[in-house]
């Protein structure tokens, strides 16, 4: 429960602002925040969180031999890989209320279930391959209700990342390397 309670911390400040955006604040004549501004804002947050934990928790417990990551945490005396730290975030999201989704993405996914789910995120993921830095934007529709969706460029951000992509045996990409763009996190919140 600790890892819960943790990870509720940095989400909850994304969905402050999401849910203050939502609430008609700029309705009242406070200043609006436009939808792109605040979907940069959560990347924001769950990019420096995902770093962090990268890079000063997995990376460092691993380098002093203190404790491991991997896919079987729930069972194991281990730490969740980023990946799933996100995929935990997200979920604890979800029990709040406020509709904001999030998840990684890849066109080369080691997890099937992080494909591409729409023709969006394959057209998105493509761009993003093709330019890093651009983060790939637009209006969707999911179970009939708007939503505005963005895809930023998920870079290994540590050699564990890069060593953990490439050596696991249901990786269909083994040359990654460090900074490279391993896939897109994905952000999609309701349009009001």
């Amino acid at each position: 429960m600790p890892f819960r309670t943790a990870l509720a911390g940095g989400v909850g400040v994304v969905l402050c602002l999401l849910g203050t955006w939502n609430s008609g604040v700029a309705a009242a004549g406070s200043a609006s925040v436009p939808i792109e501004t605040v979907v940069d804002y959560i990347y924001a947050v769950l990019a420096s969180d995902r770093t962090f934990y990268t890079v000063h928790v997995v990376e460092r417990m691993q380098q002093r031999g203190v404790i491991e990551s991997s896919e079987r945490w729930r069972s194991d005396p281990t730490l969740p890989l980023p990946a799933q730290f996100v995929q935990e975030s997200s979920s604890l999201a979800a029990l709040t209320g406020v509709k904001v989704h999030y998840r990684l993405i890849s066109l080369n996914p080691i997890n099937k279930l992080s494909g591409p789910a729409t023709e969006f995120e394959k057209k998105g993921l493509e761009a993003i391959m093709a330019e890093p830095d651009r983060p790939y934007k637009g209006f969707v529709t999911e179970g009939g209700e708007r939503r505005f969706q963005a895809l930023y460029a998920d870079r290994a951000v540590s050699p564990v990342c890069v060593t953990c992509h490439n050596a696991h045996p249901q990786s269909p990409k083994r040359d990654y390397t460090l900074n490279g763009v391993l896939g897109a996190v994905s952000i999609s919140i309701p349009v009001p």
